[in-house]
């Protein structure tokens, strides 16, 4: 566990919603680091093979899915597909776009990488009922759908 021992959350702290959920995130975020980098992997690869179980991208959607540049999208690309955990394939569809998917490889270092996230998410859920987890989740969805559709 990878906790400082000033950093705690008290009737002191500030209690917005946008500082509660950066906070939360920032926590989880240095657990996953830290947790995921034991099997190999960092936070954007890790996010990477997730988006990619999925379906196939270009490297502009994975950049935006894992929240990275493009061109940090296209040296992490690089990278895994050396270590074979990716291909690179032309979109049939439209010829300068190249099609990222997922070998067997990789989808080892993902269920490897889904074992360390699961696990951090236990810890943080185990502070509520399950049903509280559920409409947490709902929440979150429901949030993100707002903060994410176009201003009108």
């Amino acid at each position: 566990m990878n906790t400082k021992k000033n950093e705690t959350v008290n009737e002191q702290s500030p209690t917005g919603l946008a500082y509660l959920l950066g906070r939360t995130h920032h926590a989880m975020t240095r657990r996953m680091r830290d947790a995921l980098a034991e099997v190999g992997l960092s936070v954007a690869q890790y996010t990477a093979l997730s988006f990619l179980k999925r379906e196939s991208l270009s490297n502009a959607q994975l950049a935006e899915r894992a929240m990275i540049s493009p061109q940090a999208a296209n040296e992490m690309v690089k990278a895994m597909t050396a270590r074979g955990w990716m291909t690179r394939d032309p979109d049939p569809t439209h010829g300068r776009i190249i099609r990222i998917g997922l070998t067997a490889e990789g989808e080892a270092m993902l269920d490897a990488g889904n074992r360390c996230v699961s696990t951090i998410e236990s810890q943080m859920l185990s502070a509520c009922s399950a049903d509280r987890a559920a409409a947490l989740r709902e929440d979150l969805r429901a949030m993100l759908r707002v903060l994410l559709a176009p201003d009108v």
